[in-house]
């Protein structure tokens, strides 16, 4: 005869019921993590429009270039003239948009620097916070375990 299976449903509510989980300290924390997300992918975006426009802006100042190149000229030497400045305003203009895209990156790391510190001191303040809590709730189900 098959003996019949104990039911440890109330022993796991019990064990439950004195390891208490936080749900509001959880969707907190979920909810800064959302804000950190956001707040980060808008420096990207930022980041990523603003380059993308000075590439842009480089395109067309080069095509510019490019055309005045294209030109018909009145002598042969004129475009050897035309070439040399081409190639001495692209270069100029590669180092102030190199510069530019340096600026871009720089002022991203620094903003996302700032986040991440910002989003550390809060959640080291969460979770000393969150541990407090734990520890007083933990000792009062340990007092009302040991008082039965």
């Amino acid at each position: 005869m098959a003996k019949a299976t104990q039911d440890f449903t109330a022993a796991f509510k019990d064990i439950m019921g004195a390891f208490p989980v936080d749900t509001k300290a959880m969707e907190g924390m979920f909810k800064n993590q959302t804000v950190l997300s956001e707040k980060m992918s808008a420096v990207a975006i930022d980041a990523a429009q603003k380059s993308t426009d000075l590439s842009a802006k480089w395109t067309q100042d080069t095509l510019k270039k490019v055309s005045d190149i294209a030109a018909a000229k009145a002598e042969p030497a004129d475009y050897a003239k035309s070439m040399t400045d081409f190639f001495t305003g692209y270069a100029e203009g590669a180092a102030e948009h190199m510069a530019a895209f340096a600026e871009i990156a720089k002022k991203a790391q620094t903003e996302s620097l700032e986040l991440m510190l910002a989003a550390g001191k809060d959640f080291s303040e969460e979770a000393t916070a969150a541990a407090k809590k734990a520890t007083t709730e933990m000792t009062a189900a340990a007092k009302k375990a040991a008082a039965k």
